[in-house]
Order: C-alpha cells, then structure tokens, then sequence
C-alpha cells in the first residue's frame, strides 16, 4: 500500500437483499484496500459477493439492497454517506466499471462510436468534432482495427472481442482513477481473453490507474493481479500479495481453489474439487465463519465466533481460527 494511503478501502461492509424468500446476507463484513496504480483481484465462485461488492462501490445496487454497516471510502470520502449528485459525479468519472457482458451493456441501435462521443460530451467540455476524434483515438487506443471505420459500427457487427474492447474504451473515456472490471473476459476464447487482460494491464499501467479485477478464475488473477483478494459467500476469507497467497495460502478456501485449478500436464484425477456448496444465505442459523460447513478442520470454536480478517504475516490476512 502507497504512503499516501489506500485509494478505494472497504472495511465490514455488510449487505442484505430483501426478497421474498427471506433476507440475503449477501455481503458480512467485506474488507479490503486497493492503492492508486494497483490491480486487485477479487476471487470466488458465483455467489461469492464478488459483483455485489463491485456494485455498492458503483452505487448501483438494486432497490431491495439494505445497508447493513461498514464503510466504503474513496479518496477519503464515504461514498456510503454521499449524496445522489455527488455519487453521479464520481460515477463514470473518477470510477469506472466494464460489465460482464458487453452486448448487453452497449446500446445495441446505436453506432459505438457515437455512444463513446455521448460520453465524452456528457462528462468533458469539447464539441463535437473534438468528440469524435477523442472518440476514434479511445478505439484505436484499445487496439481495436480501423478505429475511423468502427465508429459507425453497432454492437451487433463487433465480434464478442471488439465489444470488450468497445466497452473498456467507453469506460477509460473520462480518465477514471478506479476501473472495476467484473469478468471482463466472460464468453470470450483464451486467446481473446489473454488479449483483453493483456490490454487492460497495458493501460492500467500506463495511466497509473487503479483496477479492481473480478474474477472465478484464480489462475487467471494469479497471472495479472497484485494482490488477491479470496470471498466465500459473502466474507474475505483471505488477502495477500499474489505471489504469497500462491506460495503460502493459509485458509482452507484457498487451498481448495489452488487445489482445483487445472496445471499444464495434470491428469484429470488430479484435480480437486472444493467440497460442498456455499451455505444458503436466507438461513437465520448460518455459522459464523460461513465456510466451517465445507471445511475438513472444523473445530467447536469456528460455531462460537466469527474469525476477524487478520494479518499472520506482514500484508497477508486471513479471516481463520486455524489459519497457520
């Protein structure tokens, strides 16, 4: 973390859905930081909260979402407690998200380039002619071919690449500080995938940009991130440099993901799977330490507590009574 202090810092921010088959603990005391220039990844299965968490930091959040506590901080200011304009204003600006699925993000009857010129003169002062060229450098910055042609192209015309590379240029128009990118290569073939992480890496990179990467895919995380942050239905279960939680992971989670990921030349019975399902998160008994029912090393304190996030080791925390 930079001297200057964390850019985005969540810390025991709790989320409820109410619907009608119960309330949803979606989200229990999450926390983490991500400084300025920083790619973080947060990792887990469908249902982990990963997006959930990307979209109270958007102030996106559907109508049955309730607030349950903690703090999200931005430069210092608690979007939490912000008002409806001063969020607006952050929103596209200093923070920026690529959703998972482009097509359905795009406005898909109209051009994308006139959807990128929309943007940029709705967040910045220029005319339309500066626009449009604006416009065309955004497309060729994210190397997509024949910037000047591709203006006029609509979302349906684009292979399921150059909508991905359409939606990050939509997203950097505004120079954000914070890109949060939620399964940017969702749908995508390895090789388009490796491009796209590859772009945003480059970017990110050459803007000082901070990226909060969502992710299932541990592997994928461990070859582009910083640091990792590990969910588990709802909590940070683990948080680490990457090469330390790849090296050395301490909860049992973690373990079991590293433990399922494929390797070049593993056979098939040599890959793991993470026993059990996440725990149904209408219950009123769920444990406190939400993974203790998948968990081979379950112990009678793991029911009486929930297990703090906690360093063991300097920059690596863990959220374990049996952590080693």
């Amino acid at each position: 973390m930079s001297a200057a202090g964390p850019l985005l810092a969540l810390s025991g921010l709790s989320l409820d859905f109410v619907t009608r088959g119960g309330r949803v603990r979606a989200l229990d005391r999450v926390g983490f930081e991500i400084a300025q220039g920083e790619m973080l990844g947060v990792v887990g299965e469908s249902g982990s909260g990963k997006s959930v968490t990307a979209y109270a930091v958007m102030d996106l959040l559907e109508p049955a979402a309730r607030i349950g506590g903690g703090r999200l901080d931005f430069r210092g200011l608690d979007l939490l407690g912000a008002d409806r304009a001063r969020l607006a204003a952050l929103r596209g600006q200093a923070i920026s998200m690529i959703f998972q699925n482009p097509r359905a993000a795009l406005n898909p009857i109209r051009p994308v380039g006139r959807q990128l010129v929309d943007v940029l003169r709705a967040h910045r002062p220029m005319n339309r002619a500066a626009a449009e060229s604006e416009a065309e450098r955004l497309l060729a910055m994210v190397r997509i071919p024949d910037p000047a042609r591709r203006m006029m192209a609509y979302p349906f015309e684009l292979s399921g690449g150059l909508c991905q590379r359409a939606m990050i240029a939509l997203a950097l128009a505004c120079q954000p500080a914070l890109l949060i990118a939620d399964e940017p290569t969702t749908g995508l073939d390895v090789t388009t995938q490796a491009a796209i992480m590859d772009l945003l890496r480059d970017l990110a990179r050459a803007r000082g940009m901070a990226t909060l990467f969502i992710t299932h895919d541990l592997a994928l995380a461990g070859d582009y991130c910083d640091r990792i942050a590990v969910m588990h239905a709802g909590q940070v279960v683990e948080c680490a440099p990457t090469a330390r939680l790849l090296a050395e992971p301490r909860h049992p989670y973690t373990r079991g993901l590293l433990a399922a990921t494929p390797r070049s030349g593993s056979r098939i019975g040599e890959i793991a799977a993470v026993g059990g399902a996440l725990p149904d998160l209408t219950r009123e008994d769920l444990p406190p330490c939400r993974y203790a029912e998948r968990c081979e090393r379950r112990r009678p304190e793991c029911d009486a507590a929930p297990p703090p996030l906690a360093e063991r080791a300097p920059g690596h925390a863990v959220a374990c009574w049996r952590a080693a």
